[in-house]
């Protein structure tokens, strides 16, 4: 059950309370410095729990069940920073808050539709759409992060901008992909 793999996901979790301590004081610029290098491990970690338990054949149910949750808390842990803690210097505001909202809406319903197909013993792949929906996410949210440690350099919120509205748009096609595969399997 403690297999290296599943460490590694039990420690995104465990790191997302301290993600967001430095995230908490939007004028503490290192405190964002730091988020970010932490934000980047998550990041390798999230990649390299997945791999290590697909090549030693390790993967367990304790893993496929916590990934996705690990995953999420994250996403949502940083969004609620990037839009509630920088007043004055917001990095997520105006209209980018729809697209942060798309991002985080998708991922509840999302988890919702795996949990009632999962009832049903059906299984919902990850299509090389949503793979590339998470990166364009992965980069956002990194970006937007590093933007908070340097405000100087403007095209840093630029990019993560940019990515995030990529990624609502890539969850918007992706989450619809996914619903009409559920639809399918919902009784009238």
């Amino acid at each position: 059950m403690l297999t290296l793999p599943n460490i590694l996901t039990l420690s995104r979790i465990f790191a997302v309370p301290l993600l967001v301590a430095f995230l908490w004081w939007p004028q503490w610029h290192a405190g964002y410095a730091i988020a970010f290098a932490l934000y980047c491990l998550m990041g390798v970690t999230d990649y390299f729990d997945g791999y290590l338990a697909r090549s030693n054949g390790t993967v367990s149910k304790l893993g496929v069940f916590l990934d996705p949750i690990a995953d999420k808390i994250m996403v949502a842990a940083v969004i609620l920073m990037l839009v509630g803690t920088r007043h004055d210097t917001a990095l997520i505001t105006g209209i980018h808050l729809i697209a942060a909202l798309v991002i985080l809406l998708r991922e509840i319903a999302v988890s919702g539709l795996r949990e009632f197909l999962a009832g049903l013993q059906v299984s919902l792949p990850v299509s090389k759409l949503a793979k590339w929906k998470t990166t364009l996410q992965l980069v956002a949210f990194g970006a937007l992060i590093l933007a908070g440690a340097v405000p100087d350099i403007l095209w840093v919120r630029a990019v993560g901008l940019a990515c995030l509205w990529g990624a609502a748009v890539l969850t918007l096609v992706t989450g619809w992909d996914y619903l009409r595969v559920g639809l399918r399997h919902m009784d009238s």
